[in-house]
């Protein structure tokens, strides 16, 4: 089987090139038409050698996606079902804010974390994804639009700590300047709270935003709704975060879905508020969706906006995310449901 091309970082095509008795000055060169041109083919890569492009060509592969299906909200939000060229499926959002355009991609195909809330879960977990498989989500929406995507957020399909090793690789490539170029600091990190990677993320140094799916600051009851927080409680994934902040400096972002008389009190807003004291943290606070027999609802529009300035009468940042794409299904899992039915 051909390789997938994008699976290698700058550093190891230079190896690459070397081994195949070319100078790696090509292997740049060959990024470049990758991540900067966009190419479909090695066909088009007219600096280099046709000798050079037909080998490159009988034993790689550019793995481009195709487009399942594309839904486009009222509001913007385009959302994508790539056929990732195995007989698999995931999915891709991308969505547009005041500062650019941002990209959620997925890490996997399904997903082991079982979240209730989340329209992931019911997905059998296939296999991770690769790190080209993982990049080439953005060259795929950039070629479709022709738009220059300016923040990424891994918040998809999947646990990206997971599927650490790739994930780390796809950071590096996206954020190389003769990669996408994209700035760490426009890169963002999801994780359910799988707490020795988040020690092993802080010693990256790579200048990500980590944003932690927190929903609770209640041990019972965000064991219910996130099983993997049977392995890794609160206070042990607080005291990762701390660790994460101290050592990168880095503001933590805490993802906290809403959910009707379950955790959108202010007694719950109390707790979350005396857990998250002192930190260098801002809270993000989702209004629910409501999926396909899951047992949450949406909180009121009441409960939100009293949970939010709670938080920040006690000194914690907190801000309402935005609902973008509600009318197109746009939660992770939604689309590839229904393509599977």
């Amino acid at each position: 089987m051909k390789k997938n091309i994008k699976n290698y970082n700058i550093e190891d095509l230079k190896e690459l090139f070397l081994e195949m008795n070319e100078k790696p000055f090509r292997a740049e060169q060959v990024f470049k038409w990758i991540y900067e041109d966009n190419v479909s083919s090695f066909s088009e890569m007219t600096n280099l050698s046709k000798e050079l492009r037909e080998k490159l060509d009988n034993e790689f592969t550019i793995n481009n996606f195709n487009i399942i299906k594309k839904l486009e909200s009222k509001d913007g939000t385009k959302k994508y079902l790539f056929d990732i060229l195995d007989g698999n499926a995931i999915e891709t959002v991308l969505m547009e804010y005041k500062h650019g355009f941002s990209i959620c991609v997925s890490s996997q195909v399904g997903c082991k974390m079982g979240c209730k809330f989340c329209a992931s879960t019911g997905i059998p977990f296939v296999r991770s994804l690769s790190a080209g498989e993982i990049t080439e989500q953005i060259l795929a929406v950039q070629r479709d639009t022709g738009i220059k995507i300016s923040n990424i957020v891994f918040m998809g399909i999947g646990e990206p700590l997971d599927n650490y090793d790739n994930v780390i690789k796809a950071i590096r490539i996206i954020n190389n300047p003769k990669g996408l170029n994209i700035g760490a600091r426009h890169i963002s990190v999801s994780t359910s709270g799988l707490v020795p990677k988040i020690y092993k993320l802080a010693e990256e140094n790579i200048q990500c935003t980590l944003s932690i799916s927190l929903h609770s600051a209640d041990n019972i009851k965000r064991s219910e709704m996130m099983p993997v927080n049977n392995a890794y409680n609160i206070q042990e994934l607080i005291k990762a975060c701390k660790d994460y902040i101290k050592i990168t400096n880095r503001r933590v972002s805490f993802e906290y879905a809403l959910a009707k008389e379950n955790n959108d009190n202010l007694d719950d807003a109390k707790k979350l508020a005396n857990l998250l004291k002192g930190m260098l943290c801002h809270v993000n606070l989702i209004p629910i969706n409501k999926i396909d027999n899951g047992k949450y609802n949406k909180s009121t529009n009441e409960n939100i906006i009293k949970f939010r300035d709670y938080l920040n009468d006690k000194g914690i940042v907190a801000t309402i995310r935005r609902e973008l794409g509600s009318d197109i299904d746009a939660a992770c899992g939604q689309l590839r449901k229904q393509n599977l039915k």
